[in-house]
């Protein structure tokens, strides 16, 4: 079997993918838009069962599906799903001396995320998520 295109393009996604989020988000480098893009997505699953976040997970880019599981713990206590403002937060949390992101940064990766998925797909997923997952990816 041949090696699936999405794993085959992965990084050249990637760049892409963080180079469209940088412009959505105004940060001036990839490492800025890397901890943005880190931060929602682990703000995102902090909100999700284990079997909730698997379901999810398979329909996210490698690269960005390598992100959503590098060093998760799933012992973690479930967080619920809160206003924009307080997930915000939680993302601008993470490595908080060297993290940029803007109050905009859900709706950022958001946007870029989409423009790179099957949204067809990635909506069907969110609709079994729990009240807030959906609303969370909206753009």
């Amino acid at each position: 079997m041949p090696i699936p295109m999405d794993i085959q393009h992965a990084s050249e996604e990637f760049e892409a993918f963080l180079a469209d989020a940088r412009d959505r988000s105004g940060l001036a480098t990839r490492n800025q838009t890397y901890t943005m893009t880190q931060g929602v997505l682990q703000a995102f699953r902090r909100r999700l069962s284990v079997a909730d976040a698997i379901r999810f997970v398979g329909v996210l880019p490698p690269v960005l599906r390598a992100i959503f599981v590098a060093d998760w713990n799933p012992e973690e206590p479930q967080e619920p799903f809160g206003d924009r403002a307080s997930m915000v937060r939680d993302v601008q949390a993470l490595r908080r001396d060297h993290n940029f992101s803007p109050a905009t940064c859900i709706d950022d990766v958001a946007g870029a995320l989409r423009a790179r998925i099957d949204e067809t797909a990635f909506d069907r997923v969110l609709a079994t998520l729990p009240a807030g997952a959906a609303e969370f990816w909206k753009v």
